[in-house]
């Protein structure tokens, strides 16, 4: 009797590149909640998320979207957002009294770059108190994550010529912040969050 040829499909979410699941059963195993971090073109979220058998249980969620309920007058896209984004997403756990003993970052299918989006809003979040295992070598410097870069660079263009300034920053001018003081108002928005105090 000849065999027939049997066809196996792959999990949708594998075929769709949207789930890799042997890292997913990893993190599960470590029986920690997971903080799973997406990032667009236009924003950044976080979730804070424990397994359950009938399904996963978001404990918390945060979006670079809510940052302007707060007064954020910056994009939301950026390294300053997703630092507050982490932040924020710390904030509503102390409001929720989540507590754990350790919180297992998840980027998905994506390799967060050393320096990135991912790692400052790993870093907000361990700001505001959540125990996220993180090394060293990743971590984002405290100039990248205040935008000081932009800020200078905003500075000296307003000097050169007003007009190309007025064009290259209007998102910023037209939500009432002159980036040149994009530092000082990420600082504001940090001690608002709970963040250290500069």
């Amino acid at each position: 009797m000849k065999q027939k040829n049997v066809y196996r499909s792959r999990y949708r979410r594998k075929r769709e590149g949207k789930t890799d699941y042997r890292r997913r059963l990893k993190l599960l195993l470590s029986d920690y909640p997971r903080l799973v971090v997406r990032s667009s073109n236009r924003l950044i979220s976080a979730q804070l998320i424990s397994y359950d058998e009938k399904g996963d249980q978001t404990l918390a969620e945060a979006c670079s979207k809510e940052l302007a309920k707060y007064g954020w007058k910056g994009d939301e896209d950026n390294m300053a957002a997703s630092f507050l984004t982490g932040l924020l997403l710390a904030k509503k756990c102390r409001e929720k009294n989540i507590k754990y003993d350790k919180v297992v970052p998840d980027a998905g299918m994506h390799a967060p770059h050393k320096g990135g989006k991912v790692f400052a809003l790993l870093m907000g979040a361990a700001e505001g108190g959540l125990p996220v295992s993180m090394g060293e070598e990743v971590k984002v410097e405290d100039s990248a994550i205040r935008m000081e870069a932009l800020a200078e660079y905003a500075a000296s263009l307003k000097q050169k010529d007003k007009e190309i300034y007025s064009r290259a920053f209007s998102r910023y001018i037209e939500r009432g912040l002159d980036p040149v003081d994009l530092p000082n108002h990420f600082d504001e928005l940090r001690n608002k969050l709970g963040g250290k105090v500069v």
